[in-house]
C-alpha cells in the first residue's frame, strides 16, 4: 500500500460531471490498495468570479477580507467531491486548511506555510477515509486565528507540503495537460512530453514561466525529497515524474521559510578568458563558442555584458589545465572579429586572468526573495572581497573572485547564511568543494509508516538529451547602470536598494571592460527585473545615482529572455555553441548571456523572442523530428 497525495486543479473540477470523474479516479486508486489525500482548487473560474465581485464593491479591497472571500471557493469543491465519493461507497471527509492544521505566516494573500499538524489527517487516513482538503489556504499562528491564502500556485503548494508532512510516497498533480513538455505548446506545436525531469531542472523551468508547476511546490518537493508526477485529468497516461535527490534531512518546522541558502560551493581551479570589444551583431558568440567546442574546450560560466557603442564583451571561465588551449582559440579568432563596418577598428582584445575562484550560494529557497543576492554581495564586501564576475540562476548566485580571497569569502558566506561550521566540506582534485548546512533531522515518521516510494523513471540516462526544455520570458525589463565604481560594496549597495523596495532581480551581468575616470576604475552592470518593476526601479536608482557617483541609468523594456535547461549539458562544450548558432542562423542578436551549470539564458529583442524559442527548440531536436519549420 502506498500513501499518495493527489491534487486537482480548477479545470479538473470545473463542473459536476468533472467532479464525478475525479471521484471515480480517486475511488479506483483507493481500490488498488492505496491511502489517499486529495487536495483541490476552486471550481473552474470561481476564484476569478469572486475577485470580480470584490472589485465591484471596492477598487482596493482589504486583503484580510479577500482571504475570507477567496477561501470559500475551495470549500465548495471539497464538499461536493466528498459527497461524490460517498455516493460511490467510499468513506470520505472534507477539511478546510484550518481543520487540516496548515499553519502559515500572518500575511494575507501571500502567506507561506510554517508547519502542518498531521494528527487529525493521520487519524482519518488510518480509519480508511479519503481526506479531501481545500488547497490554497491555512490559518495564521499569530494572535487570533486568521484565515490566510497562499497566493498563486497555492493549491500545488498545499499538496506538496501535505505530502512532505505525511511522508507520502509521492504526490500526483492532475491538470489539463498530459505532463511537462519541452516548451510551451502554444508557441511550438511540436513540443514533446518528457517522461521524467529533475527537480533542479523543473525549478529553472518553473521560474522561467512554465506554468504547469509553481516554483514553491517544486522547492518543497526538492527540499524534502518528495517525488512528483504531473498527469492529465482526462487520460490514464503516465505523465511526467519530477524527481529529486535524497534530502540531507530538514526540519518540518518553518517548512517554507527555512534558510533560503542551503549550500556554499567553491572552485579554486578556474581561470578567466575575456574578449573585449567584439562586434555587437548576430553570429559572434556562435563563431567563438563553435570554435571552442571544436577544440573540445569545456567552458563553465559564460557572460556577455550590454553593448557599448557597436561592441560588447564576452567572458568565460575554464579549468586551469585547459587555459592554454582556451587562450589559443580566443587569440586565433580575435582578428576575425574586427568590425567590418569599420576596418580601422581594433580587433577584439583577449584578456586572461589566472588565480581566480568561483564562489556560489545555492538553494531553492532563494526564489522570489529579493534580498538573497544583495546579502551575498554585502557579505563579500564586508570581508573585503571584490567581485570580478557575477552569474545567476533561479537557484544559484556565482561570483568570480581572486583565488587568494576564496577561503575568506567562503567563511564569510557560511557565517552570513548560517551554514554550520560542522557541515560537510570537501575540496577535490579539481579544486571544487561544497559546504552544506547541517540541519536537524526530520520530524518523527508518521504513524502510517508508508512503504518506500514507487520508483519513477530516471530523468538522467546515457540517452538523455543534454537540453530538456526551452523557456521564453516576455515579461522582463533590463536596467543598466553605466560607470559603477569597481570596488567592494558597490554591488551590495545596488542590489540592497532593490531588495529594500521588494524588487526581485533575475539575470545580473557585470561588464569586463574597465575604464578609469577621475582616477576611479569603473564598470557597467546590467540586470533584469519584472517588467512591472522596471519604471519604479529606474526612478529609484536614478535618484540615488548622482549622490553615489554612479553613471546613467538606462531602462529597456523591449527584451525577451530565452533559456535552455538540462542537467545533461554539464561537461558538453558544444551545447552553448549550438544555442548561439541557432540564433545566428535566424539573424537574432544576443544582447546578454548568463549561465549556470544547467541553464544558459540569452536576452534578445522582444519582437524576436518567439522566433528565438522556436529556433532553439528545433536546433536541439526536442520535437523528435528534423522536419520542424521555423517561421522566417
Amino acid at each position: 500500500m502506498a500513501l499518495i497525495v493527489q491534487k486537482y486543479g480548477g479545470t479538473s473540477v470545473g463542473s459536476v460531471e468533472r467532479i464525478q470523474a475525479v471521484a471515480q479516479r480517486v475511488y479506483k486508486t483507493v481500490q488498488a490498495g492505496n491511502s489517499l489525500v486529495v487536495v483541490v482548487s476552486a471550481m473552474g473560474k470561481t476564484t476569478d468570479g469572486l475577485v470580480k465581485l470584490a472589485n465591484e464593491i471596492s477598487p482596493n479591497p482589504n486583503r484580510r477580507e479577500m482571504d475570507m472571500l477567496l477561501s470559500t471557493g475551495e470549500q465548495v469543491t471539497i464538499a461536493l467531491l466528498s459527497m461524490a465519493l460517498q455516493e460511490l461507497g467510499q468513506s470520505a471527509i472534507s477539511m478546510t486548511g484550518a481543520q487540516v492544521g496548515i499553519v502559515t505566516e500572518a500575511e494575507h494573500s501571500r502567506a507561506r506555510i510554517l508547519h502542518i499538524d498531521t494528527t487529525r489527517l493521520t487519524r482519518h487516513i488510518n480509519a480508511g477515509k479519503v481526506v479531501v482538503v481545500a488547497g490554497f489556504q491555512g490559518t495564521s499562528n499569530v494572535g487570533e486565528m486568521e484565515i490566510t491564502t497562499l497566493g498563486r500556485g497555492g493549491s500545488d503548494t498545499s499538496a506538496v507540503a501535505i505530502a512532505a508532512a505525511l511522508g507520502a510516497n509521492f504526490c500526483e498533480i492532475y491538470t489539463d495537460v498530459p505532463g511537462i513538455l519541452t516548451t510551451d505548446p502554444r508557441l511550438v506545436a511540436e513540443a514533446q512530453l518528457m517522461d521524467a525531469i529533475t527537480c533542479d531542472e523543473m525549478l529553472e523551468l518553473a521560474s522561467l514561466g512554465a506554468k504547469v508547476l509553481h516554483p514553491r511546490a517544486v522547492e518543497i518537493a526538492r527540499n524534502y525529497g518528495i517525488p512528483l508526477v504531473v498527469r492529465s485529468s482526462w487520460t490514464d497516461e503516465p505523465g511526467t515524474w519530477v524527481t529529486s535527490a535524497q534530502p540531507q534531512g530538514r526540519s518540518l518546522i518553518n517548512l517554507e521559510i527555512a534558510r533560503p541558502v542551503d549550500a556554499v560551493e567553491f572552485d579554486t581551479d578556474q581561470a578567466k578568458v575575456a574578449l573585449l570589444r567584439v562586434p555587437d551583431k548576430p553570429g559572434v558568440a556562435a563563431r567563438l563558442f563553435g570554435e571552442i567546442s571544436r577544440q573540445k574546450v569545456d567552458v563553465d560560466l559564460i557572460i556577455q555584458s550590454i553593448h557599448e557603442g557597436n561592441s560588447n564583451d564576452i567572458a568565460f571561465t575554464v579549468t586551469t589545465p585547459i587555459l592554454k588551449r582556451a587562450e589559443a582559440v580566443a587569440a586565433a579568432i580575435a582578428p576575425a572579429l574586427r568590425n567590418p563596418s569599420n576596418p580601422k577598428s581594433d580587433e577584439a582584445e583577449v584578456m586572461l586572468e589566472h588565480n581566480i575562484a568561483k564562489v556560489s550560494i545555492a538553494g531553492a529557497g532563494m526564489i522570489g526573495r529579493p534580498g538573497v543576492a544583495a546579502k551575498m554581495f554585502a557579505t563579500l564586501a564586508e570581508a573585503g572581497v571584490n567581485i570580478q564576475m557575477i552569474s545567476t540562476s533561479e537557484v544559484k548566485v556565482s561570483c568570480v573572485v581572486n583565488a587568494a580571497e576564496c577561503d575568506r569569502a567562503v567563511i564569510a558566506l557560511r557565517t552570513a547564511f548560517e551554514i554550520e561550521a560542522g557541515g560537510k566540506g570537501t575540496r577535490g582534485q579539481g579544486g571544487q568543494g561544497r559546504i552544506i548546512e547541517e540541519t536537524s533531522p526530520l520530524s518523527p515518521p508518521s504513524p502510517l509508516s508508508p512503504p518506500s516510494p514507487l520508483s519513477p523513471p530516471s530523468p538522467l540516462s546515457p540517452s538523455t538529451p543534454p537540453v530538456r526544455g526551452v523557456a521564453l520570458d516576455l515579461n522582463q525589463a533590463r536596467l543598466a547602470i553605466r560607470q559603477l565604481p569597481d570596488r567592494p560594496g558597490m554591488a551590495a549597495k545596488l542590489f540592497g536598494l532593490l531588495a529594500q523596495h521588494n524588487i526581485s532581480v533575475d539575470m545580473i551581468i557585470q561588464s569586463q571592460r574597465c575604464r578609469v575616470i577621475d582616477g576611479v576604475p569603473r564598470r557597467d552592470i546590467a540586470f533584469t527585473v519584472s517588467r512591472i518593476d522596471g519604471e519604479n526601479a529606474k526612478k529609484m536608482l536614478t535618484q540615488v545615482a548622482a549622490e553615489l557617483g554612479w553613471g546613467e541609468v538606462v531602462l529597456d523594456s523591449a527584451i525577451a529572455k530565452v533559456s535552455i535547461v538540462g542537467a545533461g549539458m554539464v561537461g558538453q562544450p558544444g551545447v552553448a555553441a549550438k544555442m548561439f548558432e541557432a540564433l545566428a542562423q535566424h539573424q537574432i542578436n544576443i544582447q546578454m548571456i548568463a549561465t549556470s551549470e544547467i541553464k544558459i539564458s540569452c536576452v534578445v529583442a522582444q519582437e524576436q523572442g518567439v522566433k528565438a524559442l522556436q529556433a532553439i527548440h528545433a536546433a536541439f531536436r526536442l520535437a523528435g523530428s528534423e522536419k520542424v519549420v521555423v517561421p522566417a
